[in-house]
C-alpha cells in the first residue's frame, strides 16, 4: 500500500500507529482536534488525514474516512495494474528468450507458457491430464466450491482415477461446509485426499511434479504453464509444507480453547490483529464480507469490545493475535505418494 513514511511513524494511512489511530478517531467523532493534541502524531498531517481548519488555525479537521478509503483504493488499483503490466512484459520476454533454442513442439523446452483465455487453459490442462501417470497436487482457494466449479474439471479427475493417479487437494476450512465437495470426494473414493487450512495460496495445480499451472490475472482468464524444474520444485515444496500443516477433511477442526470463540473467529482475530481490512480478511478466508463482519460482531460481543480499537486490545489480551500459545509441534512424517487434483 502506498503511503508517506517517516522513521518515527513507518506506516501508511491504511494502518495507523496506535497514537495516530486515537487522535484521528477523536477528530472524526468531534469534527476537529487541537494542534497541540496532534503534535505527537505528525503522520496524520503528512498523510493528509488532518488539515488546518480555515476558520481557526489552532485546530485541525479530519479528512473524511470515505475520502481516505477512496484514495487508498485508487492507489491499490494503480499498483495492481502496474504490477500486472510488468509481470506480463517479463513473462513475454522470458518466453521469447527461452524459445531461441530453435524449433520445437509447443511445450518442449519452454519453461513458461502464457495461456491467454479459458479455451487455451482448458486445452493445456487436458493435455497435462492425459500425460499424467502418478500424482496431481492442487490448491483450491475461494471457500465453498460451487457445483459448476467441481463439475468443470470432473472429467479430468475421473480420467486420473481410472489410471490410478493419486490426487491431493488443499482447500480453506470454509470449503468443509459445501456438500458438493463431499460428494466429489466420495466419487473419487481412495484416489483423492483433501485437507483444509484457514487460508491457502492462489490456485495451483501440479502434474507429476513436472508441469504446474498458476493464474496470471485476477479473473483467472490468463494462466502460466510452468515447466522449469526449479520453479516446479519450489511450488511442490510450498504445497508439501502447507499439506503438513493442514487438517484432513475427515477430521474435525481443533477447539480454540476459548469459550465462545470458534475456529473461524480465531482466524479472523489473527488477521485483524495484523491490520487487515474486512474485505481482505474475507477474501483470505474464502467467505463473504457480510459473513466476515457478522463474525467480527460476535467476536466483539464475546470479548466485550465496544469499538474496533478496543477489539484489537481485547484480541491481544486473549492471545488471539497469533497461533494458539499452547499448541505443541508434532513430529512430521515423510510424505507418501498421496493424492492430487485434476480440476
Amino acid at each position: 500500500m502506498a503511503g508517506h513514511r517517516t522513521e518515527a511513524h513507518p506506516h501508511g494511512a491504511d494502518r495507523l500507529c496506535d497514537a495516530g489511530d486515537r487522535v484521528y478517531s477523536r477528530a472524526v467523532r468531534r469534527g476537529r482536534v487541537s494542534r497541540e493534541d496532534a503534535e505527537p502524531v505528525p503522520c496524520l498531517v503528512e498523510l493528509a488525514l488532518l488539515h488546518p481548519d480555515p476558520d481557526d488555525m489552532g485546530w485541525l479537521v479530519p479528512t473524511s474516512p470515505q475520502e481516505v478509503m477512496t484514495r487508498l483504493l485508487r492507489e491499490m488499483h494503480d499498483h495492481v495494474v502496474a504490477t500486472q503490466s510488468r509481470m506480463g512484459e517479463a513473462v513475454s520476454a522470458f518466453e521469447w528468450y527461452a524459445a531461441l533454442g530453435g524449433a520445437r513442439s509447443p511445450t518442449e523446452g519452454v519453461a513458461i507458457r502464457v495461456l491467454d483465455g479459458l479455451p487455451r487453459i482448458r486445452a493445456a490442462m487436458d493435455e497435462a491430464t492425459e500425460a499424467c501417470t502418478s500424482e496431481v497436487l492442487a490448491v483450491q482457494p475461494g471457500g465453498i466450491r460451487r457445483e459448476d466449479e467441481l463439475s468443470e474439471g470432473l472429467h479430468r479427475a475421473l480420467a486420473l482415477r481410472r489410471r490410478g493417479v493419486r490426487m491431493r487437494d488443499l482447500y480453506t476450512h470454509v470449503a468443509r461446509h459445501g456438500q458438493g465437495l463431499r460428494n466429489y470426494m466420495e466419487l473419487m473414493e481412495e484416489a483423492a485426499e483433501a485437507r483444509t487450512l484457514d487460508e491457502v495460496t492462489e490456485r495451483l495445480i501440479v502434474f507429476d511434479r513436472t508441469v504446474a499451472f498458476i493464474p496470471a490475472s485476477p479473473d483467472r482468464t490468463v494462466a502460466l504453464e510452468l515447466r522449469h524444474p526449479a520453479l516446479v520444485d519450489y511450488l511442490v515444496t510450498v504445497f508439501e509444507r502447507l499439506w503438513r500443516l493442514a487438517i484432513p477433511l475427515t477430521a474435525p477442526l481443533p477447539d480454540t480453547g476459548i469459550e465462545g470463540i470458534t475456529h473461524r473467529e480465531r482466524s479472523i482475530a489473527a488477521l485483524l490483529a495484523e491490520g487487515h481490512q474486512d474485505a481482505v480478511v474475507a477474501e483470505r478466508l474464502g467467505i463473504s464480507v457480510r459473513t466476515c463482519r457478522a463474525h467480527i460482531a460476535r467476536l466483539s460481543e464475546t470479548l466485550g469490545a465496544a469499538s474496533r480499537t478496543q477489539l484489537g486490545v481485547r484480541i491481544a489480551q486473549a492471545g488471539l493475535d497469533g497461533p494458539p500459545r499452547s499448541v505443541e509441534l508434532q513430529p512430521l512424517s515423510a510424505p507418501g505418494p498421496e493424492s492430487p487434483t485434476g480440476r
